[in-house]
């Protein structure tokens, strides 16, 4: 196993280049305002959470209707790093009703190559697998037809489940 100081250096190799912090920055701008464009446009059916930032694995802010919140749950709009694609994730109050959706969800079309539970969400599903980002109206329409297709989906899979 390589220590420590041999992954900080190629770290710190990396950011005298410059172009991790450059698309970073670039990446967490955009998402913040594809939050706010989102909100913007479907204030109606949702309501739109705070960005977080995460570890240069995840950006995603949640969002959420009285639907979901009844049920203790909500979804999450998810910029994955490492596979630099944006995914909605159904995600769960606290472990139990993760579990609770996941014994549900675990054998529908949303995790059919799944053999276990998601580690933060109960299902995710991607909306953009290769996303453009050189033109970003674009991609925020993409994303928000996507994203209001997939969620009601999710939900009109809970109201039909018997967990409803």
């Amino acid at each position: 196993m390589k220590k420590l100081n041999h992954y900080v250096s190629i770290y710190k190799e990396q950011l005298e280049k410059g172009d991790i912090q450059e698309a970073y920055v670039g990446l967490v701008k955009y998402v913040t305002k594809l939050g706010t464009y989102l909100s913007k446009n479907l204030s109606e059916s949702y309501s739109f959470g705070n960005l977080f930032q995460g570890y240069m694995d995840y950006t995603y802010f949640y969002y959420t209707n009285d639907f979901l919140k009844q049920r203790k749950l909500k979804m999450g709009l998810v910029l994955n790093h490492s596979k630099m694609q944006f995914e909605v994730w159904l995600l769960g109050q606290t472990i139990p009703i993760q579990e609770k959706y996941w014994d549900y969800f675990k054998t529908t079309q949303w995790n059919k190559n799944r053999t276990s539970r998601p580690q933060y969400s109960i299902l995710e599903a991607v909306l953009i697998a290769n996303p453009d980002f050189n033109d970003l109206d674009k991609l925020s329409k993409q994303i928000e037809d996507k994203l209001v297709v997939i969620t009601l989906e999710i939900i009109q899979d809970i109201k039909t489940s018997k967990l409803n």
